[in-house]
């Protein structure tokens, strides 16, 4: 089964070696894409004496086709000190009434007086 897709690629300054461009669907087999994107929250694990809050808003995806987000953001200062968050959301998880969320897991960057790390996980918005 062939989907016959277009969109655009643009290159992207972020920090990983092995991927240095961003793919956007525009139309999925003949459709229009349009896109979205989902708030996060949550709270890091308990390490090194602390935890740390963290918020945010994924980049956008296609809406109506298999997709993940990619996420981006700085946990709250405690201790002195604070984390960055990245990575790439699961693939949508659809809620019986429609609408969809994603879970995304991670740890945060190394970073402190006495450098540590924490774990984090949750789901995305509807």
């Amino acid at each position: 089964m062939e989907i016959h897709v277009t969109g655009f690629m643009y290159h992207s300054d972020d920090s990983n070696p092995l991927h240095s461009h961003h793919l956007y669907i525009t139309t999925w087999d003949g459709r229009p894409v349009s896109t979205h994107a989902h708030g996060f929250q949550g709270v890091t694990s308990y390490d090194d004496g602390h935890s740390h809050r963290y918020a945010g808003t994924t980049e956008p995806a296609p809406s109506g086709v298999p997709h993940t987000h990619t996420y981006y953001t700085f946990t709250s200062i405690s201790g002195g000190h604070r984390h960055q968050i990245r990575g790439v959301t699961g693939p949508a998880i659809p809620y019986e009434g429609g609408g969809h969320y994603h879970e995304f897991s991670g740890v945060t960057t190394v970073d402190g007086a006495s450098p540590h790390r924490h774990r984090y996980s949750g789901t995305t918005s509807l």
